[in-house]
């Protein structure tokens, strides 16, 4: 009786685009494909100070810090997500400084202290 009431209180979600979690590793992993192949020529293309070899450490980087997540559905919504990115930077429908977003939390920090001012040439 408790099982069949567990049961009914269940709610079945609709799968996005997966319907398990191989097929879901299937899309993430095409994806990063896909992104790995274009490097190179998105590198060329924005002219960004960065070497393909930096690009390629960014986007394992970036594919890894979700790798926790095991939702079909949130997996499903960042493939998504990750195809217009993909989509919309090989178009060159972006600019330069949209695609050095990515870079961001990377960058250097700037010298706080006077000798190191003082050695990397800043005021």
């Amino acid at each position: 009786m408790a099982q069949q009431t567990v049961r009914q209180t269940l709610k079945q979600v609709k799968p996005i685009l997966s319907l398990d979690k191989e097929e879901a590793r299937k899309r993430a992993l095409n994806l990063y494909k896909a992104w790995y192949r274009q490097l190179p020529f998105i590198v060329k293309q924005y002219d960004i100070p960065k070497t393909v070899e930096q690009c390629k450490e960014k986007l394992r980087h970036e594919f890894k810090k979700h790798g926790e997540i095991k939702d079909i559905r949130i997996i499903d919504m960042l493939v998504i997500k990750g195809q217009m990115e993909l989509k919309e930077t090989v178009n060159f429908w972006k600019q330069k400084n949209h695609i050095m977003t990515y870079f961001k939390d990377t960058w250097e920090p700037k010298p706080d202290d006077f000798l190191s001012k003082f050695l990397s040439g800043k005021d």
